[in-house]
């Protein structure tokens, strides 16, 4: 039987953003956690390399402001960057007062760099040591250290596998008076909607790379927020700007098992099969470039040579350095057959960050009355073209801080007044055809990768429209006949968030950043600062 709920404050996603705004308003509000599996399973935990902060006296503001500038290819917002930047030290110190261990110089055996402090390396982009971390499993300490906190606070109410379905606002007929009134929710135990009425809806679902075939990214990143958004009438902003990690490891039982940069922040390098390094090639930088570069350097030597994998070596480092500094990614790979102080790693570049998504300001506030968007779902201008290694947990943590302010502002001025219909399945059955569901998800994933993947061009992006069109209009009348589940949830997401991605595409005649096209191979001077902004037609936003 269904259920409904009143909260203040609904955080839709359980990761770094979400968990991270639950406390900072909690002492103040009722507030509810919806995570689509266990707590745990979104991609903060899979974060390996660190926190970009400014906490060394040799760095400075201006500098990793400029460095973020530089990686963002002419699309970065510089006020957003200012503001993510300059309170950079605030949010770690306050990770830090919520539990989060760090690792320190003495726990590094074989070099100090900040003596007595907090060790710092450095990853691709960056001019200085400015990436805190713990070891090599950041996420997993912040993620851990955030949720004991989120656990035992007496407001905060947690909802593992529980799926949103749709926002739902009081009104579909005019954006200027439009609110965001709370959503359905699928328990998935259960398998029943529910209604979550809230004051304030606050979306930190994640990114959408496994519209991919290869992806970094756990199971759940399918674009729900960015979809959910979309439905509501919120823009869309830089959606052809999806970051490839340029070094996952290549094995057949680790499909999504990433490398991280701090790697080659360690002194990594890339080598062909041959064993010739060649990132000197293609920038000054080497290994240490931007992802985007490296990753396109690597897409290119693959198909020169025909080759499914390049290769990461540092075996030229102490083999205590290594496991020292990375303790889990040693273990990994040692499980898989690889040693990583005598081994060259097989890697290859995999759909790793959504750097567009749904529009909003320096408080994170969406075009919705009501709603906000934190983390990777949210396009806040802070990353441009291309996303600097590490500025992503940064922002997830200065946006929640941000937003969090802005809903306490509010909080109290709000009244739960408008009613929500119960979620309405008088007119559905359960489906006799399932592998509709299946075939489509992994055709679309498929063509995804092959036309819309590291390099593009105009008839690519044609070819996954068509094919866009055509699976949307088979999953609309899916999701018009049949009970809904996980699947097709995140399938019709996928498709929507898909047809966004590739709209982009073909919108951006020029190469920038993360978008390369075979068709306008040079960078548009005349584009500069230009986002590519979607605005969705206005209909209604739930069947």
């Amino acid at each position: 039987m269904a259920q409904g709920y009143d909260f203040d404050v609904l955080v839709i996603g359980s990761g770094a953003a979400g968990l991270s705004l639950a406390l900072l308003v909690a002492d103040n509000a009722k507030v509810a956690v919806l995570s689509k599996n266990k707590i745990s399973s979104g991609s903060t935990s899979w974060a390996q390399g660190g926190i970009a902060a400014v906490l060394d006296d040799r760095d400075s503001t201006q500098a990793h402001i400029e460095d973020t500038l530089k990686a963002g290819a002419g699309l970065c917002d510089y006020e957003a960057v200012k503001f993510v930047v300059e309170h950079g030290k605030e949010a770690i110190n306050w990770l830090i007062a919520n539990g989060a261990d760090f690792t320190k110089d003495d726990e590094v055996d074989n070099e100090k760099v900040v003596e007595g402090d907090y060790h710092l390396t450095r990853e691709g982009g960056h001019s200085f040591r400015r990436v805190i971390h713990s070891a090599d499993a950041t996420g997993k300490e912040v993620q851990i250290s955030l949720e004991k906190q989120v656990r035992k606070h007496p407001n905060i109410t947690l909802f593992e596998h529980h799926m949103a379905v749709d926002l739902v606002s009081n009104s579909k007929k005019n954006i200027k008076t439009q609110k965001c009134i709370g959503a359905y929710i699928l328990d998935t135990k259960r398998g029943n909607v529910d209604v979550f009425r809230a004051k304030t809806t606050v979306l930190a679902t994640g990114g959408a790379s496994r519209a991919y075939l290869y992806t970094s990214n756990p199971d759940g990143s399918t674009g729900d927020g960015i979809a959910m958004a979309w439905r509501m009438g919120c823009r869309v902003a830089n959606m052809e700007f999806n970051q490839f990690h340029p070094t996952c490891l290549y094995h057949p039982e680790a499909r999504t098992f990433l490398l991280t940069e701090a790697l080659r922040g360690e002194g990594a390098v890339l080598r062909l099969p041959n064993g010739k390094r060649f990132m000197d090639r293609f920038d000054e930088r080497a290994e240490l470039a931007p992802r985007d570069i490296v990753a396109h350097a690597i897409d290119h030597e693959m198909k020169r040579l025909g080759v499914d994998c390049l290769y990461l070596d540092i075996t030229h480092k102490d083999d205590q350095f290594i496991k020292d500094h990375f303790p889990t990614i040693y273990k990994r790979c040692l499980k898989l057959g690889y040693d990583l102080t005598k081994d060259q790693i097989p890697i290859v570049p995999a759909a790793h960050y959504t750097c567009g998504g749904v529009m909003a300001d320096l408080n994170a506030r969406t075009d919705v009355k009501n709603l906000y968007a934190i983390g990777e779902v949210a396009h806040t201008g802070l990353h441009g073209a291309n996303r600097m290694a590490s500025n992503s947990l940064l922002e997830c943590l200065v946006f929640a801080k941000a937003a969090a302010n802005d809903i306490l502002k509010i909080i109290n001025k709000e009244k739960l007044t408008d009613e929500i219909k119960p979620w309405d399945e008088s007119l559905v059955t359960d489906s006799d055809e399932e592998v509709v569901v299946s075939h489509n998800w992994n055709e679309l994933r498929h063509f995804m990768w092959d036309y819309v993947g590291i390099v593009r061009s105009t008839r690519r992006l044609q070819r996954a429209a068509r094919r866009i069109d055509m699976l949307a209009g088979e999953i609309r009348e899916y999701y018009s006949t049949f009970r809904i589940k996980p699947d097709l949830l995140e399938l019709r997401n996928l498709v929507t968030v898909a047809d966004l991605i590739v709209h982009s595409a073909l919108s951006r005649t020029e190469s920038r950043g993360l978008h390369y096209t075979l068709d306008f191979p040079e960078t548009d001077s005349e584009m500069d600062g230009r986002n590519t902004v979607l605005k969705p037609p206005r209909r209604p936003n739930s069947r």
